[in-house]
């Protein structure tokens, strides 16, 4: 998903003009960017939850040479999938399994 497709919903859904609807999308994504920064966490109910989980420090290999780099701990942003999103998303997979078995 993309801001412009997060936009272009708001425009069709409420006749708001581009601009305003542009605005509108940029704040909703800050207010969730802040909400994870505030408090590691962000659910969206029936859809599922942004989570910051940390990393442990590593040893990665470098593509290039195959020398081994260590890489810092830190942390990064995980999306967990509500089991409402996972059933629709398992039935979505299965319709379209069956509709190119037809073709």
């Amino acid at each position: 998903m993309s801001k412009k497709f997060l936009t272009d919903v708001i425009v069709k859904s409420t006749e708001m003009p581009t601009i305003q609807a542009n605005a509108l999308a940029s704040d909703i994504i800050a207010a969730i960017k802040g909400e994870i920064v505030e408090t590691g966490r962000f659910t969206i109910p029936d859809f599922g939850a942004f989570i910051v989980r940390e990393t442990a420090k590593r040893t990665a290999l470098n593509p290039r040479t195959g020398e081994k780099v260590a890489v810092k701990a830190g942390a990064t942003v995980r999306f967990k999938a509500s089991p409402s999103l996972k059933d629709a998303a398992l039935a979505g997979m299965k319709k379209a399994k069956r509709k190119a078995a037809k073709a």
